[in-house]
């Protein structure tokens, strides 16, 4: 097929759609131009700026007719930073879009005929954020601190984000200006030389405490002193200061080693009643607020009794298998992170549950395993990464056969593919609703009911 369109033209075209990284969709005689900055049911004027095979980029030029939709982005790094794509979408047109990709994609990817509840948002759907994980650097003028340019390792230095903290906008803003009086270089990516790598800020949004991560190239720090000195000064409620140590050269932040340089070890926060202790490695939600009702809707799916058996897969920290455990007769918990089963542990300990056993392994072969010594589950509950539930896993939940399974996921097309297969091996999807975990950006959170279909 050879595209209607080449470099440099300029077109007229009407988005009618957004990808999931936030781009306008236009098509020219189905030729799809994906476009930074358009809205669906916006006309636009764009300059075309590349031409592959089935599909091309362009800018606008002119904006002929807006989306009712449309607003100023409040933020002056949005457009520059990669962390927000939606901020020109008001947060009405922001949920809209995200209820009927959900609902789309599921059609498309996976035939999923269930219905899609109305979208959870949030009230305030800004300053969220209780983890920032900001990367320093050297700029030509001195260290500089904020977050990458879309597809880039390139940092547009910043002084507040709008969708963090105030406290991570404190480090952000103003520890950079310190680095070259206590004699701390940032790091390069390029050369792999310099100390300090990221600066992680993670607040307890109930408690009020907060964690300051330093991620070093080195063990040796010289400066630790000094720098948990101005950490102090700039955040006089600070609770735990600690450094990370990663040597690598890889784009993954944290190292495996992990020092506390002053105050405690971990921080407290409370999702509902329930309290919860975070070291700097732990998982843990990033939006609070919407992490409770996210998982009160997963609490409302698993339909339980008091009666019953529950398998939390993928249980991190023990976070939703605490919420399940006030309710259920059992929870058994399952990660493959060593320390993730320890901090479930202590959570559970720290809440006075009894009724939570946790297990470190890979919980495709650790529920055949607890099936085998005659444990069984009446509802098996799914939280995966973003590539979705391995295969080996899915295909132990069709082999079992867990009355209720209740799927957790970030990721909508991986959900989707996930739902198929568990589908045709036996089960329905009887429900999905979509929760709105990250406002001004494109990812959203979704919680599924499939029951077993007895043939």
């Amino acid at each position: 097929m050879t595209a209607p369109v080449k470099k440099n033209d300029r077109v007229t075209v009407y988005i009618e759609d957004l990808t999931h990284e936030g781009l306008g969709v236009g098509k020219v005689d189905g030729y799809p131009l994906f476009i930074h900055g358009a809205l669906p049911q916006e006309t636009a004027e764009v300059h075309v700026l590349k031409t592959l095979k089935s599909y091309g980029f362009a800018k606008i030029v002119e904006l002929k007719e807006p989306s009712p939709d449309r607003v100023e982005a409040p933020c002056m790094y949005f457009g520059k930073c990669g962390g927000c794509q939606l901020q020109h979408l008001s947060y009405e047109g922001q949920l809209h879009w995200k209820e009927n990709m959900v609902r789309n994609v599921m059609k498309r990817i996976g035939k999923i005929e269930a219905p899609v509840r109305p979208i959870k948002g949030m009230e305030h759907p800004w300053n969220y954020r209780n983890k920032s994980q900001i990367p320093f650097a050297m700029g030509e003028s001195g260290p500089i601190a904020g977050f990458y340019k879309s597809r880039t390792h390139d940092i547009v230095d910043m002084e507040r984000c709008l969708i963090q903290m105030s406290e991570a906008d404190i480090i952000m803003a103003n520890l950079k200006k310190e680095l070259e009086k206590i004699g701390i270089e940032p790091y390069n990516e390029t050369t792999h030389q310099g100390m300090l790598r990221h600066v992680i800020v993670r607040t307890g949004r109930a408690t009020g405490e907060v964690m300051v991560v330093l991620v070093t190239k080195k063990r040796k720090f010289p400066q630790k002193d000094a720098a948990v000195e101005v950490i102090r000064k700039l955040i006089p409620h600070v609770t735990s200061i600690v450094q990370n140590v990663n040597s690598e050269k890889t784009n993954v932040i944290l190292g495996k080693e992990t020092m506390t340089l002053w105050g405690k070890e971990t921080i407290e926060d409370t999702i509902g009643d329930i309290r919860f202790e975070i070291s700097a490695r732990s998982f843990y939600q990033v939006n609070p607020v919407q992490t409770e009702v996210l998982y009160n809707q997963a609490l409302e799916y698993a339909g339980l009794t008091g009666e019953e058996t529950v398998i939390d897969a993928y249980c991190g920290i023990g976070t939703i298998s605490l919420f399940l455990a006030k309710k259920a007769k059992q929870v058994m918990g399952v990660e493959i992170v060593e320390e993730a089963i320890e901090d479930a542990k202590r959570n559970a300990e720290l809440n006075g549950f009894t009724n939570t056993y946790f297990e470190a392994g890979p919980a495709e072969e650790v529920i055949p395993r607890w099936y085998k010594e005659g444990k069984r589950a009446d509802v098996l509950v799914v939280d995966p990464p973003r590539k979705g539930c391995d295969q080996a896993l899915l295909n132990t939940i069709i082999e079992f056969k867990p009355k209720r399974v209740v799927y957790v996921s970030c990721n909508p097309s991986t959900l989707a593919r996930d739902l198929r297969i568990l589908e045709d091996g036996g089960y329905k999807t009887m429900e999905i609703t979509p929760v709105d975990m990250f406002p001004q950006t494109t990812h959203v959170e979704c919680v599924v009911l499939m029951s077993r279909v007895e043939k």
